[in-house]
């Protein structure tokens, strides 16, 4: 069956890095567009960035642009979210999505969107 494994959180300060990965298995990846989303304590689930299912279309959240980036490496059916200049406030559980698209450049920002789901990775920012 499909299975999203994310990896990569941790503890962090202020200003530093990190790299989420997410593996993907058990669906067509080259199919599916992937979402990164993220939700703090207290907060409503919400999109941080995604990719279209060929890799040349990418979105972000107006929080995150500049500082994220997102790529996808079909041959290996692995996404990863590079994040820099980390704040505080982007503290959260992280979770990559797949989301099936019949269109090759198109990234869904709607978490109703996507169909598979990832158990989620810690990221925490310390001040």
């Amino acid at each position: 069956q499909a299975q999203l494994v994310e990896s990569g959180g941790g503890l962090v300060q202020a200003g530093g890095s990190l790299r989420l990965s997410c593996a993907a298995s058990g669906f067509t990846f080259s199919r599916y567009a992937i979402g990164w989303f993220r939700q703090a304590p207290g907060k409503e689930r919400e999109f941080v960035a995604g990719i279209s299912r060929n890799g040349d279309s990418t979105n972000y959240a107006d929080s995150v642009k500049d500082r994220f980036t997102v790529s996808r490496d079909n041959t290996k059916n692995t996404v990863s979210l590079q994040m820099n200049s980390l704040k505080p406030e982007d503290t959260a559980i992280y979770y990559c999505a797949a989301g099936f698209t019949a269109y090759n450049s198109v990234v869904m920002t709607s978490d109703d969107r996507y169909s598979y789901w990832g158990q989620g990775t810690q990221v925490t920012v310390s001040s």
